[in-house]
Parts: structure tokens; C-alpha cells; sequence
């Protein structure tokens, strides 16, 4: 995350020693959220209030994650892991951040979507799913916190988007994507055993319009690294493709209803991430953004961090969840 991205959004502060310091009034926080230095009081009487919640973080793949909730470690959504990074064989591309003017649910579903392939990248030939995959429901995958597909499409790459000679020479590439999670989504694509990519989005919401995307891409073909700005201009072309049109999108979140919309069997994938979404959403998990716009003009909110299971005396308020069906 470049300095200017961080101050845009995430505030104005800085970093002195161990503690991340309030550009207002000095005041100085630790790691545990708690406030260890008011410039105006000795340290000794810095109110037992003055905290703010401090969330669990992993740094893995050249990101900083952080779980922003309250919930135990055993009960939290997997952090999915990139079996092939570091593994004999396959290379990685260099970390590309990009950001979107797009709900985060949107921009999941459009890589979960293979019908959309056809109409919106020319850049890759306007590759169409192969007749026995274009009618038929998609064969799905679940698993407890997602699902996946593999589907086959015709090989259309052209020689000015040719990415290498064993990419052009095959009439049909396997590809598929999945979900883990409501913001991890996997893409396959195999033009043989020998040249693949797998592409692995983190994807954060940034509010309900605007999507920060982490973006991981490994191969195993064009394995020198002279190829990798390369390839990172290809994915960024292809990307833009699909971020002018989900910037269009009416409405910007996705539909309440599915009577809203007409889906079809090659949706099958989205209407199985909506599914999980729902689940979530039942278990209390949703912010009730509607209710937290209504009261941020007077009070300012904070997901629950796991430490207020165990201690109480918090000045922030909790964010507003809509009530879930699953819960007692």
C-alpha cells in the first residue's frame, strides 16, 4: 500500500516507535489499541478508556491481513492458502494493488462469472465457454466457507496477445474460479499440465462504492523475470476491461431479491456465493450500513475487536448489525 493510498484512507497518523501516534492531540496507541501517551497527563493517569480496538493481523504473500471482527480464532473465516508460492516450478509475479470505484461483492462475482468472458475481454481473444458448459447449471464444488467451478472455453488468443508458443498451440483452455470466504476469489486457467496460471484476489472493501484489490499471479510457464512486467501489463489491461464496466453498474450493490434480476444456469456460481453470503448474514455478521449513516453525523463507530468478548469500557460504539436468522 503505497504512503499516499494509506493517508487518503486510512488516516492521518504516524508511526513512532511502538505506537501509531493521533495527529490531533499527540496521544500515542500500542499494539493492543490501548493508549499509553497523552502529551497533556503523566503517563500513569491515561484513563483506562482511552482505547481503541486492535484487530488480529497475518502477514503473508507481501500483505498485511487483518481479521476485523470479534469472533475466536476457530471460528474465523481461513485465510486461503497459495499451495504452489515459493514451490519448485512455479513463479510469482510481483504483488499488483489496484483500486476500483465498485462494490467488493460486485467485483467477486464478476470473476466468478464465465459467461461474461466472451463480451468483455477482446484483450484475450473473447474467449466463449464451449457449448456443453454454455446451458447446463455449472458443475459446482462447495466447500464449508466456498465453492468452485472448471469449465472448458476455446482457445482464441491471438498472435499480439500471445503469451507464449504452448498458449497458442492448444484449441481449448480449462478454467474455473471460486470463492473462500465473502472476499477471496481464485482463478484458474490451464492451457496444459505444463502452463497454467493460478491468480489469487484478496479483495477489501473500502466502503460500499470503492474496492481495493491485492492481486497474486503464479505460472508455470515464461518463468524468467523479464517476463513479469509483462504479464502484469496483460492482467492490468484485462482488468481494466472488467473495472469499466462494473463502475457502470446499476445498482452499485448487488440486488436484495433474487426476483430482482433473471440469473441463469451459468450463474450458477454467483448464485452460490450469494448463498454463503446469506448464511453470513444470518449469523449476524452484516453491517447495517443504513442505520450506522444514519447516526454517524453525532457518533463515530468501531467493528468489535476480539478483546471486547473479555474486557467492557469502550468509548467507540459497535458497528450496527441487521439481526440474523441464526441467531438465539
Amino acid at each position: 500500500m503505497s504512503a499516499s493510498i494509506g493517508a487518503r484512507r486510512w488516516g492521518k497518523g504516524w508511526v513512532k516507535g511502538n505506537a501509531v501516534v493521533c495527529p490531533y492531540h499527540g496521544w500515542q496507541f500500542g499494539g493492543d489499541g490501548k493508549c499509553t501517551h497523552i502529551p497533556t497527563l503523566d503517563d500513569d493517569k491515561v484513563p483506562a478508556r482511552a482505547k481503541v480496538d486492535s484487530y488480529p493481523v497475518q502477514e503473508k504473500y507481501g500483505i498485511v491481513f487483518a481479521f476485523l471482527g470479534d469472533l475466536p480464532e476457530e471460528e474465523r473465516p481461513p485465510l486461503h492458502e497459495i499451495e504452489e508460492y515459493d514451490q519448485e516450478g512455479w513463479r510469482t509475479n510481483r504483488l499488483v494493488v489496484f483500486e476500483l470505484n465498485a462494490f467488493y461483492e460486485r467485483s467477486i462475482e464478476n470473476g466468478l462469472d464465465p459467461s461474461h468472458n466472451e463480451f468483455v475481454h477482446p484483450a484475450q481473444g473473447s474467449p466463449g465457454m464451449q457449448p456443453d458448459f454454455r446451458k447446463k447449471p455449472l458443475d459446482m464444488h462447495d466447500s464449508a466457507w466456498g465453492s468452485e467451478f472448471l469449465v472448458r472455453f476455446d482457445n482464441k488468443l491471438t498472435d499480439t496477445r500471445a503469451l507464449a508458443d504452448v498458449a497458442q498451440s492448444v484449441p481449448e483452455v480449462t478454467a474455473g474460479s471460486g470463492f473462500v470466504g465473502p472476499n477471496q476469489m481464485i482463478t484458474w486457467i490451464r492451457f496444459s499440465e505444463n502452463a497454467m496460471f493460478h491468480q489469487y484476489f484478496f479483495e477489501a472493501p473500502i466502503d460500499e462504492s470503492h474496492t481495493q484489490v491485492f492481486f497474486v499471479n503464479m505460472r508455470t510457464f515464461m518463468l524468467e523475470p523479464e517476463n513479469d512486467g509483462r504479464l502484469v501489463n496483460i492482467n492490468l489491461t484485462i482488468a481494466q476491461e472488467d473495472i469499466d464496466l462494473l463502475e457502470t453498474l446499476d445498482p452499485v450493490g448487488t440486488p436484495n431479491s433474487p426476483t430482482e434480476e433473471v440469473l441463469v444456469p451459468s450463474d450458477g456460481a454467483v448464485i452460490s456465493y450469494r448463498k454463503h453470503l446469506k448464511t453470513w448474514k444470518d449469523n449476524g455478521w452484516r453491517v447495517d450500513m443504513e442505520t450506522m449513516r444514519a447516526k454517524r453525523q453525532n457518533m463515530t463507530f468501531a467493528i468489535p475487536c476480539p478483546a471486547r468478548r473479555t474486557s467492557g469500557n469502550w468509548v467507540l460504539n459497535p458497528v450496527p448489525l441487521i439481526p440474523g436468522a441464526n441467531q438465539d
